[in-house]
């Protein structure tokens, strides 16, 4: 489908089973449909989804509670998780969604409708748990995913952090100097490569851990550098 105009018949066709009469192009609406004396369903056509789509779905609401966003069905690796998300955000602003198919069938994906969101108490838990196990305030606002200091490295680095001043150690020392109960696992496990086992129960630092420890090291020491006033910063770099 290469114009909006393309969607419209297979909506036409949709509404018109279900015994509406339809319009194109009525007023600012892309399709208006009647059935009756009911609320009018306002229908607004695009090609792909994006913001613009949804500011004029959102003005239609001021004339009806019935608008629905009109698009072809997304295609390629990332259909699924488009069309997820698109879905969750109409239903957050009480918008129906249809996707129409190459074929010409259209399929409604949600009617519109007042939302009530389900709070996951597994997913509040795990967040407020990670914000607890955090130490300090390692991560700037909106960083990348990449360079995220989530509480299970900064475990790694404690552990790392000991092995490089003290050599190689028992799993239970490491965790009786750093408090941290799981370090025997942690190291064991080896998420990120910076640990050897050399014995039973005791663990090294590779040299993976020794240069991933150092490069933390100086990142966090930016990251407060920057943190700081400028006059403060200046003093620091000089």
């Amino acid at each position: 489908m290469t114009r909006e105009a393309d969607l419209y018949p297979p909506i036409k066709a949709l509404l018109e089973r279900q015994g509406y009469e339809v319009k194109g192009e009525v007023g600012a609406a892309d399709v208006v449909a009647r059935r009756g004396d009911e609320d009018p369903v306002i229908v607004e056509l695009k090609l792909r989804f994006s913001l613009s789509l949804f500011h004029q779905a959102i003005a239609r609401q001021a004339i009806t509670d019935l608008v629905y966003i009109a698009v072809p069905k997304p295609k390629g690796k990332q259909a699924r998780r488009m069309l997820k998300d698109n879905l969750s955000l109409c239903r957050r602003l009480g918008l129906g969604l249809i996707t129409v198919l190459p074929d010409g069938r259209a399929e409604v994906q949600c009617d519109p409708g007042p939302y009530a969101p389900r709070k996951s108490k597994v997913r509040t838990q795990r967040l407020l748990r990670e914000f607890d196990r955090l130490r300090g305030d390692p991560n700037s606002g909106g960083a990348t995913r990449s360079g995220i200091v989530t509480a299970y490295r900064q475990d790694a680095l404690a552990c790392a952090e000991y092995l490089a001043e003290h050599g190689p150690s028992k799993g239970a020392a490491v965790a009786l100097a750093t408090g941290i109960l799981r370090a025997t696992t942690l190291m064991r496990d080896n998420h990120y490569g910076w640990f050897e086992k050399i014995a039973l129960g005791v663990y090294q630092i590779s040299e993976k851990g020794q240069r991933e420890r150092l490069r933390w090291r100086a990142e966090a020491s930016d990251a407060e550098t920057n943190a700081m006033p400028e006059g403060v910063r200046t003093q620091v770099t000089e």
